[in-house]
């Protein structure tokens, strides 16, 4: 029987690291982002951590072969992923704060949250080989059966926390699922009625928590606070006021962005750089037929609706669980105008044959970019998808000189090489060329230069933030085979972190200072 507990442990030890793994994707998201250094730290750190536990759960072993530290080991690594699941967005709002560095942030923080789990799973297995075997003779049969069960258990906890776990469960619940599971087995292995019945209370103790998980998260972050994961992004919602105005919105954080937002009792689009995309109408002023890149939750698609009664949009939107928010939250209708394309961006190019007017990319994110929709060969395809005076308006956050600008000046130069005539628009400050803000950035198909002056007020304003000035050609343009996007978003980080607003970080405080007022 212990030895089939044995490999029943091994097998959800396997489980539980690459579940941990997964999910550890969804905790850093809010805070850092899902860019390559986010994931090059979670799996170098998860995979340095059980390197460490894998040499000193063998050297222990060998010192101590004992059934009970076995035990011990277990629960331990349970109470500490259900101090994951209590206690991460609170370390990740203070190494937020602490350090501004994106690699070192995220290496941090993953050190913090996953370095002791990490190696305490790493021991179980050295631990289980000497605990199983008893005669050298089969030791490599041992040794091969107990590593098979553990790597079929990533498998398992790969599918399984990727298709299921993230999908249906917030990220609190599955790890105390998983933390009672690892708890429940460490009693198995548990001798002495003591012992066994202060782990089976402590069990208790976690499935309450289990069920009441809703309750706690809208105890610390408030009934309005809507805190879920999709398929592909975790998602905040919630009400906050514009900054100019005071007016109240609310606010939909598709990872570490604030993606869109709409105003609540009133009309209008609360980013000011939206509002660029209204440009479209100067730039083809028979538009019918639009194509947007980047969904959310479609803030400028129904305002594309109401402004254009005649014309029809396309929007494609990788996150299917970003429209039925949209529909949920922020008063999206469906319209026999509006047509949603749940697919990626760059697989819909490479496969459309249909021809639009005008098309409009917002995928910008400040920590991490879709590289395929940066290449040439992506805007080759855009190009292809243009009727011949087609327009493409491109949403891009940088500033135009200096370091942080080389995205933006790779980017241009990108669309340079494919466009008749390429412009820049800059949103916030239209003199400043070392601001990090928002660039409008519009590549026309049709070589006939446009008016750069209107009769409508709104966009003869919008039209004086054309750059006139000269912009530095430094930069290679950026191909399938190599754009090094995140070496170039990495120089914008600095300027974007600071005195960013963290709603979390600010529920989570007026929590703890409630509680301390009544204590």
């Amino acid at each position: 029987m212990k030895k089939a507990l044995l490999e029943i442990t091994v097998f959800f030890c396997g489980f539980a690291t690459m579940a941990l793994e997964l999910m550890g994707s969804r905790l850093l998201a809010p805070y850092l982002g899902t860019s390559i250094y986010v994931w090059t730290s979670l799996i170098g750190m998860i995979l340095g951590a059980m390197s460490v536990g894998y040499w000193f759960g063998g050297w222990f072993a060998d010192k101590n072969p004992d059934i009970k530290i076995f035990s011990r080991i277990l629960f331990f690594v349970s109470l500490w992923v259900a101090f994951i699941a209590f206690s991460s967005d609170v370390i990740l709002i203070g190494v937020q704060k602490i350090v501004s560095n994106l690699p070192c942030s995220a290496l941090l923080a993953t050190f913090i949250i996953f370095g002791v789990p990490g190696v305490l799973l790493g021991m179980v297995l050295p631990y289980s080989v000497r605990l199983k075997t008893t005669s050298l003779n089969k030791s490599g049969m041992t040794v091969g059966t107990l590593y098979a069960l553990s790597t079929i258990g990533s498998i398992f906890g790969t599918f399984i926390t990727g298709f299921y776990l993230i999908a249906f469960l917030n990220n609190m619940t599955a790890l105390l699922v998983i933390a009672a599971v690892l708890l429940l087995l460490s009693i198995l292995f548990s001798r002495g009625f003591l012992n066994v019945s202060l782990k089976t209370a402590l069990i208790l103790c976690f499935i309450f928590a289990i069920a009441q998980s809703e309750l706690f998260g809208e105890i610390v972050k408030g009934k309005d606070f809507v805190d879920l994961n999709t398929p592909y992004n975790r998602i905040w919602i919630f009400k906050a006021y514009q900054a100019n105005t005071g007016y109240p919105i609310q606010i939909m954080q598709v990872n570490d962005e604030n993606d869109s937002a709409m105003f609540i009792g009133r009309q209008g689009l609360v980013f000011e750089y939206t509002k660029y995309f209204r440009l479209a109408k100067h730039f083809y002023p028979s538009l019918e037929t639009a194509l947007m890149i980047g969904g959310g939750a479609y803030s400028y698609p129904k305002d594309f609706l109401e402004q254009q009664p005649f014309a029809s949009i396309d929007v494609v939107e990788i996150d299917p669980g970003t429209t039925h928010l949209a529909e949920k939250f922020f008063n999206l209708r469906r319209d026999p105008r509006l047509k949603i394309i749940h697919d990626d961006a760059r697989h819909f190019l490479n496969q459309t044959v249909k021809k639009y007017d005008v098309i409009f990319v917002d995928v910008f994110r400040s920590f991490s970019l879709p590289y395929q929709l940066t290449t040439k060969e992506a805007v080759q395809k855009m190009y292809e998808a243009l009727h011949p005076a087609g327009v493409v308006l491109v949403n891009i956050i940088s500033s135009i000189e200096g370091d942080s600008g080389q995205f933006l000046r790779a980017e241009l130069a990108t669309y340079n090489a494919v466009f008749s005539q390429v412009y820049l628009f800059a949103v916030q400050d239209p003199d400043n060329a070392n601001r990090v803000q928002n660039i409008l950035l519009v590549a026309i198909k049709s070589s006939q230069r446009p008016r750069f002056y209107s009769e409508e007020s709104e966009l003869d304003n919008y039209l004086h933030h054309l750059w006139y000035r000269e912009v530095n050609n430094d930069m290679p343009l950026l191909y399938d085979k190599y754009a090094p996007v995140d070496k170039y978003i990495i120089k914008i980080l600095a300027s974007l972190k600071k005195d960013r607003f963290n709603p979390l970080d600010f529920r989570i405080g007026q929590f703890f200072r409630r509680l301390f007022e009544k204590i």
